[in-house]
């Protein structure tokens, strides 16, 4: 049977094998999907050690930089986004790195939400890891623009120069931006702690824009609130993302691509458990 994993440290919280069982169920894919605990300073080491056996494996926090640097080959979109989260075992045995990031968010905004991103004006908040992996995919539905807002924004004016030849991309500091946009996609780390980016409230046309945390947790996260007070047209979170990227990640495996929506419900049905 063909064995599959997540590498994370930590990782006992992953969704990843409730949802590729869920795949592997629906589609009839006979497959093993495990967490794997890797050390942070053996992360090479761990991903070889099971490799040997396995097929293939995702990567979370923190070592999507570091599968990155251990790939034999890279995908276009891995070599741009800078980090590898879909390791696949080719038949040569070598590793070839993927990242299904950008491609979980957009399929999760465009097909599931159904949100046109073409001729869009569309903001990002945040310029590390997690917004250098959805730029590409985001900039092939040309959008009227993206802004790229960070705290420092000289991360921003760095992440624009390197996707600029694709699209529109320019950067700003958060309290540069008044007028409201289209789509808002907060990438920062600030729902984890509670908090709320340091963003103006007429970013939201009410009725208008469509506003997209990429966390999510059991109740709405500080973001959602504050878009859902301000009447946003739609407000989503980040749980649909992390089933379209899964359901790629499964798609590059197994060549079979499941319904996401009975395992996106089940998600919500167990989040809401808590």
């Amino acid at each position: 049977m063909d064995q599959y994993v997540v590498f994370g440290n930590p990782i006992g919280h992953s969704k990843s094998p409730l949802i590729h069982r869920l795949f592997a169920e629906q589609t009839g894919q006979d497959l093993e999907y495990a967490t794997l605990l890797a050390p942070l300073d053996e992360f090479s080491d761990c991903a070889r050690g099971f490799f040997k056996q396995g097929s293939g494996g995702n990567v979370t926090v923190p070592f999507k930089e570091e599968a990155f640097r251990l790939c034999d080959s890279l995908t276009p979109r891995a070599r741009r986004a800078g980090a590898v989260n879909t390791l696949s075992k080719l038949a040569d045995g070598t590793l070839q790195g993927d990242n299904t990031d950008g491609a979980g968010l957009v399929r999760d905004l465009t097909v599931n939400a159904g949100v046109e991103l073409a001729g869009k004006r569309i903001l990002i908040l945040g310029a590390g890891g997690a917004v250098r992996g959805v730029l590409e995919p985001i900039l092939a539905h040309k959008p009227q623009s993206l802004v790229i807002a960070n705290r420092t924004v000289e991360k921003a004016e760095q992440l624009a120069r390197e996707f600029d030849e694709l699209g529109p991309v320019v950067a700003s500091g958060f309290a540069w931006l008044q007028e409201p946009v289209d789509v808002i996609i907060n990438a920062t780390s600030a729902s984890l702690a509670g908090e709320l980016p340091p963003i103006a409230d007429s970013l939201v046309e009410a009725g208008r824009t469509v506003c997209y945390d990429m966390m999510y947790g059991k109740e709405p996260t500080p973001f959602c609130q504050w878009a859902t007070k301000l009447g946003a047209a739609k407000v989503l979170d980040g749980l649909g993302m992390l089933a379209e990227q899964a359901a790629e990640a499964f798609f590059i495996w197994r060549g079979v691509r499941p319904d996401t929506a009975p395992v996106l419900a089940e998600l919500r049905r167990q989040l809401a458990r808590g």
